[in-house]
Formats: C-alpha cells, structure tokens, sequence
C-alpha cells in the first residue's frame, strides 16, 4: 500500500493520460482526436486509456481542468525577474490578425476607446455564450453574463 503522500502507478498513468491528452486536443480538437492516438502517445494500449478515464469526455474535461490550474497558477504568481517565453514568429502573426480587425472596426467607431470596448465585450460575449453562461445559476456566471 502507498505510503501517504506517495503517487500510485495508475496515478502517474493518468498524469501522463492528460498530458497526451492536451497535445492532441489542442492539436487536432475534440472530435478529430481519437482515444487510440492518445492511448498510442502515452504507450498504452485503449482499453487500458478507458479503466482510467471512462469515455472520452471525461479525459477532455480531465485536460480542461489540468489546463485551468496552470493557468490560474501562471496568473497568480510570476515571480520576479521571470518572464513568459516569446515566440516572435507566432507574435507577429496574431498582431498582422489584430491589426486587421482593428482596422475594419475603427473606421465605424471612430473612437479608440470604443474599439477597446468592442473587442473586450465582444471576447466577453463569446464566453458567455459558448459555455451557456445566461442559462447557469452561479456567481460567477452572473458576473460574466452581467445578470
């Protein structure tokens, strides 16, 4: 039996699970990954992949959680003299998208404040409505979908 503290076999599996898991989501999404290639990715085979995680669902939301925490984690503390890594090529191009948008919006605003505001609200709006935030009785929710 594990001492306390100690991690199971089946534990580190599952660790390992996510982590394949992430990649292939974030490469090919839900519905175009398959639980073989993140069975083949971990070195396992997929009836094993399902005793861990029952269906591919719950291996996704497992993912989706493991990615919250990072996440929360890298906003709420960075410490000091540490910087997030750059990627100049990728930069570029989601500035060259941007600049796009921006443009096509100043022209009808005709205010950089309400640009900033359209883009913030309109981010906003896509969460709210991609995960069914009006319909969802929590504080949180309330918040975002300004209930």
């Amino acid at each position: 039996m594990p001492t306390h503290g100690a991690s199971t076999k089946s534990d580190e599996r599952r660790r390992a699970v996510v982590a394949a898991a992430i990649d292939c989501f974030a490469r090919k999404g839900f519905y175009g990954t398959t639980t073989d290639e993140i069975a083949e990715a971990v070195g396992i085979s997929q009836p094993y992949l399902y005793r861990l995680y029952s269906k591919k669902q719950a291996l996704f939301a497992a993912a989706v959680d493991h990615v919250s925490v990072d996440m929360t984690g890298t906003l709420a503390v960075q410490p000091a003299g540490i910087g997030f890594s750059r990627e100049p090529l990728i930069e570029r191009a989601v500035c060259r998208s941007y600049a796009t948008q921006v443009d096509a919006v100043r022209q009808p605003l005709d205010n950089d404040a309400e640009v900033r505001r359209w883009f913030g609200a309109g981010m906003l709006d896509n969460v709210v409505a991609v995960l069914g935030l009006a319909e969802l009785d929590e504080p949180w929710a309330r918040t975002l979908s300004d209930r």
